[in-house]
């Protein structure tokens, strides 16, 4: 599996630090742009995966970098160029601690909270009497505080984050409005893909401005949750799993090889086999979300290709 990349250390004219996440690589030039590789390290339970998965990086920058330009009507983003498949550039922004997750339905996590006998997330009532991916009356905003690496993302309230001032309520509120807004978008153009937008997250930083944009990544299949429409409702009745276009697959097969990211847990083997399975889910992913053919980029020399696609952008 040495057609993927993992790691990078690239030295950019007038770069002045980089920062690495759990799977994107954050370069800074002159504090003015940050380039931002998307790798194809895979992260699950806030755990970052042995191995790499092919193509995962350019599948997740390429989505992410047409969803922008879907919704540059509606809400400023960072973006400027994407001068490679895995590389965004964008504005240098200071970003918010706290990334704004909006569930339609009541999967995932908030299904978990809800077995356990919780009705409360963030501070938002859930009704009762629901089942594991019923929707949601009204699409509800459950943030949570942006982990360091290595940490866990925990949930948060709207009122705890104004009271301990992590974002002024000023602030708080065009996130808000941001937040929905970008849902709704999400939710039409899933709908006209076959697909249920389920739930996501966004982030958001301010530019030297003081302009609120989004950054980072939008309507992936590791930000976001898909169903796909077609016969959800039957599912539902009976009481069935829905079909979904995520990364939920790889929890699941990691839940049940008894990995959820808890202490004295230790990440199963990943064969290269199911590498590639979970590989061609990505493509998949892709092809359902963009409604567009993948096309794989040159995968020969990856940090070559990326270093000198960058190089001649920042001239």
């Amino acid at each position: 599996m040495n057609n993927t990349i993992t790691d990078t250390n690239f030295s950019f004219p007038n770069q002045k630090s980089v920062y690495k996440g759990k799977v994107r690589e954050v370069y800074n030039i002159n504090d003015e742009q940050l380039v931002v590789v998307a790798t194809d390290r895979l992260s699950a339970f806030d755990v970052v995966m042995p191995k790499g998965i092919p193509f995962k990086g350019q599948i997740l920058n390429q989505i992410a970098t047409k969803m922008m330009k879907d919704t540059e009507d509606l809400v400023p983003n960072w973006l400027v160029a994407t001068p490679d498949p895995n590389v965004a550039v964008g504005h240098l922004c200071e970003p918010f601690k706290v990334e704004m997750v909006i569930r339609g339905y009541l999967s995932g996590h908030a299904a978990r909270e809800y077995k356990a006998g919780r009705r409360m997330l963030c501070g938002v009532a859930m009704p009762e009497g629901m089942k594991e991916n019923d929707k949601f009356p009204e699409p509800i905003i459950t943030p949570a505080t942006k982990a360091e690496k290595g940490d866990h993302d925990e949930d948060i309230s709207r009122e705890d984050i104004l009271k301990r001032a992590i974002v002024s309520e000023e602030d708080y509120v065009v996130l808000e409005d941001y937040t929905r807004k970008l849902f709704q978008r999400g939710t039409e153009i899933a709908a006209q893909r076959g697909l249920i937008l389920v739930d996501t997250k966004y982030e958001f930083g301010k530019t030297k401005d003081g302009e609120i944009v989004l950054i980072d990544e939008i309507h992936t299949p590791d930000s976001s949750r898909y169903f796909y429409a077609d016969g959800y409702q039957e599912r539902q009745d009976r009481g069935e799993a829905q079909k979904q276009l995520s990364k939920e697959f790889v929890r699941q097969w990691l839940i049940a090889n008894g990995f959820q990211g808890l202490e004295g847990q230790t990440v199963p083997f990943m064969s290269d086999d199911y590498i590639e399975t979970v590989s061609e889910r990505y493509i998949e992913l892709y092809e359902n979300i963009t409604g567009e053919t993948f096309v794989k980029a040159d995968v020969s020399d990856i940090q070559s290709r990326i270093e000198a696609n960058v190089m001649a952008y920042l001239g």
